[in-house]
């Protein structure tokens, strides 16, 4: 399994975040390709070798014509979902400005709905966020680990004026993170980086054992006290991933929230970036029906998950329990049909094949093509990947 470990020892951005993948071996043209995908012009790529202290890294700066763009969520969601990309892709990058715009809304008293980007709204930044995730899979990147991000101190002037470092929608995606203070006066991490990583990284701890295969460094636009680059470290596991890891569980009672109180809720939760969340009827107490609240999230971020139940329900209390689960090892990998290529989702077992899931969005663009129903398309696939894949 391929994947990648970031070192953000001067920070993140999504200049950086490109620039790095470029280092480590990603083609120019071969992400070029993927943006033209978006079906957006007034932008083209800048990528330049510099130096950084004493190490040579890839400066990378997206030129527009477009300058300070207002777009929404549902602007940018458009523009993404209608694109050509591939539907991991566009799963992920979705993620990671939905995240942000959860950030936004936070920090400024909103909904999600009516935050305006501004800079992160602007192309240059969906461009970083797209061209960031397209790179990982391009790549083959399975999974991305990051080390606890560095942050800088002073102040930063931006759409709503000076504010601190970190920005406050910064500090907002940073909760349950590891992070590192410095006495940088600089914007170490960005809104765009921050979401990037937060969103992407399955841990801030140190990756599996791996083989080192390439190694890239991504440079920042200014010089600095030190070295201002992001390492980017790709390898292969050395051994089987652990199958086994530790999760909480949240859970609460509820006789009081309505239909959309509680959709509300596990929409707040999944923006936050928790592992699952379910709803479940239930009869309480003087025979009143209720629903049970069930969030499984990483450890890192469980205290933020229980803020916004206490927040969004009225909860009064919850339980709270770490437990152990098994997860299969996963990859994805692309088998041929005779009406066209389509990814699936592999899960292994000790190395076995125990599950073959196939991409829905591939399966349905070909059946709607070739005139054949889904389920009998998706059927044809499982059999494909039966004998294609060991």
């Amino acid at each position: 399994m391929k994947i990648a470990q970031l070192n953000c020892f001067s920070g993140v951005s999504g200049n950086m975040l490109l620039g790095a993948l470029i280092n480590a071996g990603l083609e120019q043209a071969a992400l070029e390709r993927e943006l033209a995908k978006l079906n957006l012009v007034g932008f083209s790529l800048s990528v330049e070798r510099v130096r950084r202290g004493s190490i040579a890294g890839t400066l990378v700066n997206v030129l527009c014509e477009e300058q300070h763009a207002h777009r929404h969520l549902n602007d940018i969601e458009a523009i993404i979902n209608s694109s050509a990309l591939s539907s991991t892709v566009k799963e992920r990058a979705v993620a990671v400005f939905r995240r942000l715009a959860a950030a936004e809304a936070q920090v400024h008293g909103t909904s999600i709905d009516e935050v305006h980007f501004h800079e992160v709204g602007a192309l240059d930044a969906i461009v970083d966020i797209v061209g960031t995730v397209a790179g990982l899979e391009l790549l083959g990147v399975e999974r991305l680990y990051s080390s606890p991000l560095s942050l800088g101190t002073g102040t930063v002037d931006c759409a709503h004026g000076r504010l601190p470092v970190p920005a406050p929608a910064t500090l907002e995606l940073l909760k349950g993170v590891p992070i590192r203070q410095t006495a940088i006066e600089a914007e170490l991490v960005t809104p765009t980086g921050a979401a990037l990583v937060t969103t992407l990284a399955e841990g801030f701890n140190p990756p599996p054992s791996m083989r080192v295969e390439a190694i890239g460094y991504g440079a920042g636009s200014r010089e600095l006290a030190s070295p201002n680059l992001l390492r980017l470290t790709l390898g292969e596991t050395q051994q089987a991933p652990t199958l086994h890891d530790e999760v909480v569980l949240l859970e609460t009672d509820l006789d009081d929230a309505t239909g959309e109180e509680l959709a509300h809720t596990a929409e707040r939760l999944r923006e936050l970036g928790v592992l699952d969340v379910s709803l479940l009827s239930l009869q309480m107490k003087k025979g009143r029906p209720g629903v049970r609240l069930s969030v499984l999230v990483q450890p890192e971020l469980a205290d933020a998950a229980e803020e916004t139940i206490f927040r969004q329900t009225g909860s009064f209390g919850l339980r709270r329990q770490t437990i152990g689960r098994t997860i299969l090892e996963r990859s994805f990998e692309t088998i041929k049909t005779k009406y066209g290529s389509v990814k699936v989702k592999v899960g292994r077992h000790r190395g076995v094949v125990v599950s073959v899931v196939p991409e829905y969005e591939d399966c349905r663009k070909l059946a709607v093509e070739h005139g054949l129903s889904l389920p009998r398309f998706l059927a044809e696939v499982k059999v494909q990947a039966a004998e294609q894949i060991t």
